[in-house]
């Protein structure tokens, strides 16, 4: 099966970064991280609690499929928390598949407690759930649960998705 790009997404502390990179290096893909592309002014805005809103979004989700459209077959860790955002990622990049790393919140919760140096408070955590809207039947992906260590994660994207 020959597939796009890969969007690894959920939300804040789902493992996007972890797995987006073990899945990467597996593959033998470029990786990068979408938060690496969000301006100041977005970073500022989440480090002190305050969730962005689409007017924050939508040109750092420009920047994500920009980078999305270069590298055709790279992966990328990304919220794309809502199909609009996915749908804005896929304008750039039509054959975007999409690893959605999906769990409870109980436990992404005690992983994003046992990080440090992020900007995105754990404060945050809710309003992430509340934006989220997993991956309809209709959109290219995954759904994969976080529960699993990283690299069984990866075998599992890998059997399911490169079978």
């Amino acid at each position: 099966m020959t597939i796009g790009p890969i969007v690894v997404m959920g939300v804040s502390g789902s493992g996007k970064s972890t797995v987006g990179t073990e899945l990467a290096v597996r593959l033998g893909v470029p990786f990068a991280d979408a938060d690496d592309l969000h301006p100041a002014s977005n970073v500022a805005k989440m480090a002190a609690g305050v969730p962005l809103d689409d007017t924050d979004r939508m040109p750092w989700l420009d920047l994500v499929g920009a980078w999305l459209a270069r590298n055709p077959r790279g992966v990328i860790s990304c919220s794309a928390l809502r199909r609009r955002y996915r749908n804005q990622l896929r304008a750039h990049a039509p054959s975007t598949f999409f690893v959605h790393l999906a769990g409870d919140r109980e436990v992404i919760a005690h992983r994003q407690s046992a990080r440090t140096g992020h900007f995105m408070p754990a404060s945050l955590l809710d309003s992430q759930f509340a934006s989220l809207e997993p991956l309809e039947p209709d959109e290219p992906g995954v759904v994969v649960d976080v529960g699993l260590p990283a690299e069984q994660i990866v075998d599992d994207v890998v059997r399911r998705v490169l079978r």
